[in-house]
């Protein structure tokens, strides 16, 4: 491996290392300064990683966690912040789950037609950002965000008994699907069973690794999102691929909650999880928009979430896992910054040094033709 490709690699890993180091070493001093053990804690949510039931349950959460995660991270290629990610991915599911209560067709046509509502929906909903953008100059930050309050809105107008919501007991729910929009799962016994979808979340990174890096549109995305007056001059339409990438992001966002829909609810009720969209948020900047670091950090945040509750029989607070969270997605811009900054003076001192030996060898081979000349 060469040189530089080493140290390509040392910066791609150093910010994710950093952070996480970061992130344990306060976690255990607010752990210390509560009166509990700083240790502990983490020892007990390792063991937890033995456990199939546990294992299970992490493969699953992560596979909506990766979905949601990507969707986030096309927006970062293109320098594009979609926080609408939450809305999307719940108005998505909900539509989903009326139609899969509605419409009865054979598997083969019915598990398709519930894919494709969830990207449209989730497309629609991102695109109302990217048109607002492209053509009144509106921060997509702002609409987003704005559109993740009002699908909460919608979601709670589809709810009521009189358009498609069905009550049962104190629970709003759209009414069970058919079982021809269910995705069987794998069966591990006693463990229980991994969503059947949770192949697609793993189709879904290779596909976003293909068409970043070894497709016209790929390169253009990325060129849009570095420098827009750069990609326009070379006859990209900046504001085209302004659009196409939040339409592209919401698509994906439409399907992160689909792999416990169809594997798992068969509706969507208000044990829907949600939060999903925000928590994409931090997975993605923790992978570094990478779909096998975006993989590693969707694991470790479901890792997180899932053997926290073991902490409740030992006496200590399960909220510890969101508060490792919160300083991981703290740690990681801080660690990035600095990863950078260290990056770009090895970059300049390595520059300098070549261009002073360029210096010197000129220099010599001016005094050798002198001498020669004489």
């Amino acid at each position: 491996m060469k040189k530089f490709d080493k140290e390509r690699v040392l910066l791609a890993v150093a910010g994710p290392v950093i952070a996480l180091a970061v992130a344990f070493v306060l976690s255990a001093i607010v752990l210390l300064a509560s009166g509990k053990s700083p240790v502990e804690p983490y020892t007990l949510m390792f063991e937890q990683i033995g456990y199939s039931d546990i294992q299970v349950l992490v493969i699953n959460q992560a596979s909506m966690y990766y979905i949601a995660a990507l969707a986030v991270a096309i927006g970062f290629r293109m320098n594009l912040f979609n926080i609408g990610v939450d809305g999307q991915y719940q108005l998505a599911a909900m539509m989903a789950a009326v139609v899969g209560a509605h419409a009865n067709l054979p598997a083969v046509l019915q598990v398709p037609l519930l894919l494709l509502t969830a990207v449209c929906t989730g497309a629609f909903w991102s695109g109302i950002a990217g048109v607002l953008k492209v053509t009144r100059g509106v921060s997509e930050v702002v609409a987003t965000i704005m559109l993740n309050a009002i699908a909460t809105s919608v979601i709670g107008y589809l709810w009521l008994p009189n358009v498609f919501g069905v009550k049962v007991g104190n629970n709003n729910t759209t009414g069970e699907m058919h079982e021809s929009g269910w995705v069987p799962g794998i069966n591990m016994g006693d463990a229980g069973e991994i969503y059947g979808l949770v192949f697609l979340a793993v189709l879904l990174g290779i596909g976003y690794w293909v068409v970043l890096n070894r497709t016209r549109f790929g390169f253009d995305l990325r060129a849009s999102g570095a420098s827009e007056s750069a990609a326009a001059a070379s006859g990209v339409d900046p504001k085209r691929m302004v659009l196409t990438a939040m339409l592209l992001s919401g698509g994906i966002a439409g399907l992160a909650g689909l792999p416990i829909l169809l594997g798992d609810t068969h509706t969507y009720s208000l044990n829907f999880p949600t939060g999903i969209g925000f928590l994409g948020i931090g997975i993605a900047l923790l992978g570094r928009n990478s779909p096998v670091g975006i993989a590693f950090a969707a694991l470790l945040w479901a890792w997180l979430d899932k053997a926290s509750p073991e902490l409740d029989f030992h006496g200590y607070d399960k909220e510890i896992a969101v508060i490792m969270q919160g300083l991981i997605v703290l740690s990681v811009v801080v660690s990035y910054e600095a990863v950078r900054e260290w990056g770009l003076r090895r970059q300049q001192r390595r520059v300098g040094a070549e261009l002073a030996a360029g210096h010197v060898l000129g220099a010599n081979n001016n005094t050798t033709k002198e001498v020669a000349g004489r």
